[in-house]
């Protein structure tokens, strides 16, 4: 980060990646409403980095609902029951027998399959296992811009077809390993719909174009056979996650971390059979993809 970038902020730190992609942020106490100064420097730091992680914030399920709020209204949450009690909150949890990929273990974009995906995830750790359980972010709007004139020229007009049908249809992973997961996950056939957005989207605040999709959520391409159209992600897919656009993020107890599903994926690794992990989520609403 510049210098001149560094002394915009006044009341938060602002702790970059190397690459830019990725920032810890300190300064603030998530448990109380920011001034709105404050909440205006957060916003700008995730909208410049993508994925903020917050240290120390011992947060109540409350306190985690009211600091969404602060960022936009909740998204919709479909096929995880919510927390008792809390409509809007997920418990991503994993029991120490489980030994099923951990829930959101293979790259996507959060609920891209939505006519509205959300804009944001936050997600906080309440309980860490000792090794393993890294998230994976993937820079989707640098990967677009590594990519030559004419690929670029090629991808724009194009839209892809987002689905939940892998992840939560009749006929998916999960609906076969239901017994055998601790998460309350919700089989159905309205996983089986599908949302056509653009393959390249622009970013509604900073105007930078990303790679919208995600070898979870996208089952096509609009207009294109499988022929034709799964030589075409999987060859992005592979571009996407080459290590020059990737932020490994390490957890530690009591941390928020808050991402941007418009200009990244993401992957929940695992490594941690035998061990309890807890996270708490919410989504913040977005927009239609453009």
């Amino acid at each position: 980060m510049s210098q001149a970038a560094e002394a915009a902020y006044r009341t938060i730190t602002v702790k970059p990646q190397p690459s830019g992609f990725g920032a810890e942020i300190g300064g603030v106490d998530l448990a109380k409403p920011l001034p709105a100064g404050q909440l205006a420097e957060v916003k700008a730091a995730w909208a410049r980095h993508s994925v903020l992680a917050f240290p120390d914030q011992p947060l109540s399920l409350h306190e985690l609902e009211a600091f969404t709020l602060e960022i936009g209204p909740y998204g919709v949450d479909p096929f995880v029951a919510p927390m008792p009690g809390h409509p809007n909150v997920l418990e991503v949890r994993r029991d120490p027998n489980e030994t099923l990929t951990p829930f959101g273990g293979a790259w996507h974009s959060d609920w891209s399959f939505q006519a509205t995906p959300p804009a944001a995830t936050i997600l906080r750790s309440e309980v860490i296992p000792p090794v393993g359980g890294d998230t994976l972010f993937v820079d989707a709007a640098a990967a677009y811009e590594a990519l030559d004139e004419a690929t670029k020229a090629k991808l724009a007009p194009l839209k892809a077809v987002h689905s939940a049908t892998r992840a939560y249809g009749p006929r998916s992973g999960y609906a076969k390993e239901l017994d055998q997961r601790s998460m309350p996950i919700i089989v159905s056939a309205d996983a089986d719909k599908t949302f056509a957005h653009p393959l390249v989207r622009t970013h509604p605040v900073t105007g930078r174009k990303a790679l919208f999709v995600s070898p979870v959520y996208t089952i096509g391409i609009e207009g294109m056979t499988p022929a034709e159209a799964d030589p075409i992600l999987a060859g992005l897919y592979k571009h996407m996650v080459q290590d020059r656009f990737i932020y490994r993020h390490k957890w530690r107890v009591g941390m928020v971390l808050m991402w941007d599903n418009r200009c990244t994926m993401h992957n929940a690794e695992g490594g941690y059979d035998g061990h309890l992990r807890v996270m708490h989520r919410t989504t913040v609403a977005g927009e239609t993809p453009a």
